[in-house]
This record gives structure tokens, sequence and C-alpha cells, in this order.
């Protein structure tokens, strides 16, 4: 087999950091393999596929000992703008890869960077456009996408530079089990294609049958490598004693019926009532909502696919969106937007939005007492980053980051707590602790959670509310 890409004795340590993301990292990838990387937060596959697209270190600054070749290029010599033609990325959050306001001009893009001419860009287009079956999507805002058909434009921008190398970095972390299945299909094709594919991915049942083989990082090293068939053979509990989720999760509560359906026993203690919620983009109604009583006190998990007005639902409920009409009711008493915004506390699904201090610690505790740093510093040691205290929280991993505005949302003492996605990017041992703590903040609070995440509702929810097409019956 020929090689894609060579790491030789590979360690990197971004610029600042107090330890190496990579110790002597040796991994060969061979041309035309599906690889999967994986292993808990920070244990340095991202920090992999920033090498294979020459982000590293042409735009992330560190100490980088050993080679790295891709292509036959070794990324030291090679100008990022010469690989972007060889090697092709799809971000965790695609969001931070677009350069343009409409769908069409976005899949133009890479192309019109290389200096190809128009008719070859039109035909790369439509070819692309037709094997990813994405029509419905072409000539679209970028704004008033969902989440995973942004993740099917970033693809398809990739997929017409026709690269010979692809690196996705978390590319399900926000995608419901429809829109994850519809990325298999694309991964399918570009294997039939020839091209190497590499994933850096925390769920992984989906990558049965496609990956040809799993590689298991810990502490920026390789800790095992598996054949694919071997590795899918794992059993849940052989996964988590290396800090791995399970394949499989035990419920789809995507496929209930829509509404508020309980799942577990649950205290009543009054509710949270909505009254016309109602919400438009231009002609288009994203929310319809005649009236609806949530639990207060309760731990609710808001699903439905990509698309249905979840996030929507949840800025109008924050007090976030202008332009929302309805009401809040809660202990009784009506509920401005002013009032929500005072009441509520939202971690947003790309949690970079919301880093503003300098250290961590200082993060967590803005908008607390100064007598609650001890509480802080608790909730730092459950989360398992209390020893980033003292780190400035955009220099973390995105797990690391998330699970810090999640410590942030718990101590901030709000009535109303909102996380958006708030296990996308965290392993199997990160999630447990997740979960535990949502369950903690008291019969005062409620928490609602907008997750694509079967596992974390199993554990930590009391409720799950079903939403479709911006309705909810």
């Amino acid at each position: 087999m020929k090689t894609a890409a060579i790491l030789n004795h590979v360690t990197f340590r971004y610029a600042n950091a107090d330890a190496g993301a990579l110790d002597g990292l040796d991994l060969e990838i061979g041309q035309g393999e599906c690889v999967l990387l994986c292993g808990s937060s920070g244990c340095g596959k991202t920090t992999v596929t920033r090498l294979l697209n020459g982000l590293i270190p042409h735009y992330y600054e560190g100490e980088l000992e050993g080679s790295v070749t891709v292509a036959g290029r070794e990324i030291r010599e090679t100008a990022i703008e010469d690989l972007a033609g060889i090697v092709g990325s799809v971000f965790q959050n695609p969001r931070s890869q677009f350069f343009c306001v409409d769908t069409t001009a976005e899949i133009a893009f890479g192309c019109e960077n290389m200096g190809l001419p128009e008719t070859e860009i039109r035909s790369r287009i439509s070819r692309t456009v037709a094997e990813m079956q994405i029509q419905s999507l072409m000539d679209r805002s970028i704004f008033k996408l969902s989440g995973g058909e942004k993740q099917k434009i970033a693809c398809a921008g990739v997929a017409a530079m026709l690269p010979e190398l692809i690196v996705l970095d978390e590319p399900t972390s926000n995608l419901d089990l429809d829109a994850i299945e519809g990325l298999r299909g694309i991964i399918a094709a570009w294997k039939r294609q020839g091209k190497t594919v590499v994933i850096a991915e925390h769920r992984l049942g989906w990558l049965e049958g496609l990956c040809d083989r799993a590689v298991l990082m810990d502490g920026g090293r390789i800790a095992a490598e598996y054949p694919g068939n071997v590795f899918f053979s794992l059993t849940p509990q052989q996964l988590a004693d290396r800090g791995l989720r399970a394949f499989r999760p035990a419920h789809n509560y995507l496929a209930a019926p829509r509404g508020l359906q309980q799942i577990r026993p649950f205290p009543e203690t009054g509710t949270v009532t909505l009254e016309e919620f109602r919400f438009r983009y231009g002609k288009h109604m994203a929310l319809d909502i005649d009236r609806l009583e949530i639990p207060a006190g309760a731990v609710i998990a808001l699903v439905g696919h990509n698309g249905a007005g979840k996030s929507t639902f949840m800025r109008c409920l924050c007090g976030l969106q202008k332009g929302f009409s309805g009401r809040i009711r809660m202990d009784g008493k009506c509920c401005r937007p002013k009032d929500m915004q005072r009441l509520s506390y939202m971690v947003m699904q790309d949690v970079n939005h919301q880093l503003f201090a300098e250290t961590v610690l200082e993060e967590v505790m803005l908008g607390a007492d100064d007598d609650r740093q001890q509480e802080a510093k608790a909730l730092l040691e459950k989360l398992e980053i209390a020893e980033f205290q003292e780190r400035h929280p955009m220099s973390l991993s995105g797990g690391q980051k998330q699970r810090t505005a999640i410590a942030s949302a718990l101590l901030a003492g709000k009535r109303l707590l909102v996380f958006d996605e708030p296990t996308s990017g965290l392993d199997f041992r990160s999630m447990v602790n997740t979960a535990a703590l949502l369950q903690m903040p008291g019969s005062e609070v409620t928490v609602l959670i907008v997750t694509h995440d079967m596992e974390l509702i199993d554990r930590c929810c009391t409720h799950v509310l079903h939403m479709e097409n911006g309705s909810i019956s």
C-alpha cells in the first residue's frame, strides 16, 4: 500500500502551553485508508489533524520536533495554500471554516482559490451536489442553515476540491442520527473514490464498517492500534476501560412522538409556562407553539432533527431573540425578555463566543460572588479540569473549553440553565461527570439541554421534549 502521510517521532508543544500535546508519536497512514483517531479529550487527536492539514506549524505556533510528510511533502517546507488542494478539512464547528454568505459560493470558494477555470468549478459543484444529494441546500443563506446542513456544505466544499486526503475533526458532535447517517454515506463515497480519510471522533458506532483501522491515543502517544473489525467487536466495558463511549445508545429518543414525555420519576414542583411562542425568519415560521408547560426543577432534554427550531426556541426562552413574540410565566409571574435574560444562563454550542476571562478559574467565577471560589474549584475537580485553572480558556482543547463553560453556568445562580449540545467533543468519562453535575442544581433550577446525545439523556434527564418544524405537537 502506498503511503498518504507519515508522522515520524513527532513531538509538539503549543506556544505558552504547560505541557506537550504530542510526545514522540509515530504514525503511518496508507493511501485510500480510513483511520479513526480516538481517545480521551486532550489526548492529541486534534493536534494530529492539524499537522496533517498544515495548520501546524503554519497557523498554530509552538515547538515542533520530528517530521510530518503528507503526499510526499514535508509540511514545514510546504506553504499552507499549496496543501489546500491536497488535504481537505472538515472541522467540529463548520462555521469556523466558512468564508461566504451563501451555500453555492461557499462550495465554490476552495476551487476558486485553487485558480480553476469557471467551467471546471461549475462542473465540480454540479457533480458534488448530485453525489451528496444536497440540491435543496443550494443558493441558501449560510446563516439560516441548521448545524447538520452546515456540516453538509462544509463536506461539499472539501469534496469539490478533489483532495487526496480528507481530515475530519469531531464531525458528528452537533448532528442528529439522520444527519450522521448522511455523513456516513458521504465518507463511504469518498472511500469508493480512493480518498484517504482521517477522523478524530468520540461518537464511534456510526463508523463501524467504514474504518479500516482505529488508533487509540493517550497523553500525546499511540496507546494501541486495532484493525477496524477488531475494534468494533470491543464490549461496552472494554470501551469504558479505555475512556471511550459505547457504540450504540440504549434508546433513540428522536424516534418518540412529539411532545413532552417523562422518562424517570420526578417530584413535581410547579411549571414554567410558555404561551403563544412564535418567531419568523422572514416568511418562514421557525417557531409556533400555542402553549407549553415545562416542569420546574426538571432536567429536560430538547430533541429534534437538525433544523427543527431547537436553537431558536432556546434563544427565545432566554430572551435573546429580537422580534420574538410570546409570554413566559414563572412562579405565576409573567416574565419579559429582559427578565429572562436576568433569570437564565445559556451555554452556547460554540463556547468560543462566551469565554472572556484570562484564566479558567476567573471564567468560572464570572457572575459569582467571591466567597464561592472553593465551590468553583470543587466544580473544576469534578469536571477534571482543575489542573488548568490558571490556563487561559482559549488555550484548552474543545472538550476542556466545553467543561469550563458548563462549570460557569452551574455556578451562576440562575433559575433556568440552558445548554446547547453540552457534551459535544466530550469523551466518555467527561460525559459521565457532566451528566452527574447537570442533575445537581436542585429543585429551584430548571435545566434544559438541547442534545443529540442519547447516552447523556439516559444518564441525567427526567423528561424529553421532542420538537419538529418549530412546533411541539
